[in-house]
């Protein structure tokens, strides 16, 4: 699974290798039940009869799995490995590869979701306003956005390590990395090692993410001409959820 010709401590683009094992990492999240969570949202803030989905950052389709049990549904991300696998598992649905900040599909969706707090890799407060507004371009008016955030810099702990084991006895994957802190960037180096009959595998994923203030999110969805709210209680609990209405003058 490393590349050929590559150190395995060469670090690798996010989810370059790790999009083959993805789903076995996170084999126990509940994406089910969060997909409930968010249909909720959608009949509360959301058009009346909403129908249409797109879903930045998809992923390996594991949300729209579920969501495209209530809505027609399309996905946007940046890692051509985990189309591959979200296009094998909706293989009706559109998956489109770009990035976040700057996608051009042509089309407009009553619903945007950006979730597991991928929207952590815009970086910057600039590409963060311009995510926004490039989400204005693909939803039609009265439409709803919901975004999962990444920490707060105030909430991120520096200096910590994680240490995860996933898999089966035939198949056993382990991923650590020391958790590191530049201004409002985390930055993760994320090691895996991947046991087969071949062997074991190892790479390194570089993961460079921005952290932004509570107030930068709202200031960013206003200036592009949402109507935001910020639910303490989120997906994954502390770090909480963004719901923004589209007002309907806005382009």
């Amino acid at each position: 699974m490393s590349a050929p010709g590559a150190s395995p401590d060469t670090p690798k683009p996010p989810y370059s290798l790790t999009a083959r094992v993805y789903d076995d990492i996170y084999a126990g999240k509940d994406y089910g039940a969060e997909a409930r969570q968010i249909r909720a949202l959608i009949r509360r803030y959301g058009p009346p009869r909403a129908q249409t989905l797109l879903d930045v950052a998809c992923g390996t389709g594991s949300h729209l799995a579920y969501l495209s049990r209530w809505f027609a549904v399309a996905g946007v991300d940046a890692a051509p490995g985990m189309l591959r696998v979200a296009h094998h598992k909706l293989p009706r649905a559109r998956f489109v590869e770009g990035r976040m900040e700057s996608f051009d599909l042509g089309e407009r969706f009553d619903v945007i979701t950006c979730l597991f707090s991928a929207i952590a890799y815009v970086r910057s407060p600039r590409d963060l306003a311009r995510t926004f507004q490039n989400f204005t371009k693909h939803l039609n008016p009265g439409g709803v956005a919901i975004v999962e955030p990444f920490f707060t810099p105030a909430q991120y702990r520096a200096g910590e390590i994680h240490l995860g084991t996933y898999g089966s006895p035939k198949f056993p994957i382990a991923r650590m990395n020391v958790s590191k802190q530049r201004g409002n960037r985390a930055i993760m180096d994320m090691h895996h090692l991947v046991g087969t009959p071949e062997g074991v595998h190892h790479w390194v994923e570089h993961h460079d993410l921005g952290m932004f203030e509570k107030e930068t999110y709202l200031s960013a969805f206003r200036a592009s001409g949402f109507r935001a709210h910020f639910l303490k209680k989120g997906l994954l609990g502390d770090r909480g959820l963004y719901v923004a209405v589209l007002r309907p003058n806005s382009d």
